[in-house]
């Protein structure tokens, strides 16, 4: 992987639509396969969705394709979309089980959402699926900005990678909810892409402590966008024999593979000028030369109001 000023497009695997199509898409198929009614899920996504712009009006650009190498061994393949205008960058997945993973990056309002497609077991009385955000703060140097992200090419696009760093597990303990339709102090970005988690959008207070930090930011207004969970619940779901009794849910995901940093190589000397005493002085210049890669995975616990809500924590 390299960096280049211009990122010519046949270097790309290949070339979608939206991302937000792009799961839909996505889901729409895994559903017809494994689920009784999904035929008229696929019909529905695939003939009567249009292809969705993003918040700023343009479409989303092309996606970089990676096929990655998970510690299974198992090969999966990621999209990572670069969009400057907005200052985002968005990266895709599906686990192997079936779940869609979409890491959203907003680099100016220093928020990353991780959403959670996972698909219901209908013979225990779930959904065909259901949706789960996680917002919390973003810590810019955790990921290449949207510029250099956009500079990406592949020398060899059908190269299974593995990351160059393992960053562990983070845990995050969700403490409130997000009601979408006063999100946007957070990030206007929230209402769109977790409107299928109306009621399973979730944050933490230190995060909104944070954000209140940043220019034009209040916690007041951030705090009008959230609901606390009820307090005095420390029971987990794998703790939980009633499927309608509420318990503490936790969900891990891993980014098996994303660039995290940018590498710099040295170049020739430059001149730049003379002392006092008239002898050259000399200046190494650097350069960037490519990428840093790193896995992380994230845990998330939250609350949910029935165990019915989170079987695979069992």
């Amino acid at each position: 992987m390299i960096l280049a000023k211009d990122r010519p497009i046949d270097h790309y695997i290949s070339c979608k639509p939206s991302v937000q199509r792009h799961s839909c898409d996505r889901a729409a198929n895994l559903c017809y396969l494994k689920q009784s009614c999904g035929f008229l899920w696929f019909i529905l996504c695939n003939l009567l969705i249009p292809t969705i712009p993003n918040g700023g009006g343009s479409l989303v650009g092309a996606q970089l394709l990676i096929n990655v190498q998970n510690q299974g061994g198992e090969v999966i393949q990621e999209s990572i979309t670069s969009n400057i205008g907005e200052d985002l960058i968005t990266l895709e997945f599906q686990k192997t089980d079936g779940t869609l993973i979409t890491q959203v990056i907003d680099f100016r309002n220093e928020v990353q959402i991780l959403k959670a497609l996972v698909l219901g077991e209908e013979e225990r009385g779930q959904s065909q699926y259901q949706v789960m955000c996680f917002a919390t703060k973003f810590n810019k140097g955790d990921f290449i900005s949207s510029d250099a992200m956009a500079k990406l090419r592949q020398k060899n696009p059908h190269t299974i990678r593995t990351p160059e760093e393992d960053k562990g597990r983070e845990t995050y303990t969700m403490s409130s909810w997000v009601q979408l339709n006063r999100s946007l102090p957070i990030t206007r970005h929230l209402q769109s892409l977790c409107a299928e988690a109306m009621d399973a959008t979730y944050v933490r207070d230190v995060d909104l402590k944070a954000w209140a930090e940043l220019p034009g930011s209040s916690i007041s207004s951030l705090e009008a966008a959230t609901e606390k969970f009820p307090d005095a619940l420390s029971t987990r779901c794998n703790e939980v024999s009633s499927l309608w009794a509420p318990c503490l849910c936790t969900l891990e995901t891993c980014i098996g593979w994303y660039p995290c940093g940018l590498k710099y190589c040295k170049g020739k000397t430059a001149a730049v000028g003379s002392d006092a005493s008239g002898a050259q002085q000399q200046q190494q210049t650097n350069y960037r030369c490519g990428i840093k890669t790193c896995r992380k995975c994230t845990q998330f616990t939250y609350y949910v109001r029935q165990k019915q809500q989170c079987l695979w924590d069992e």
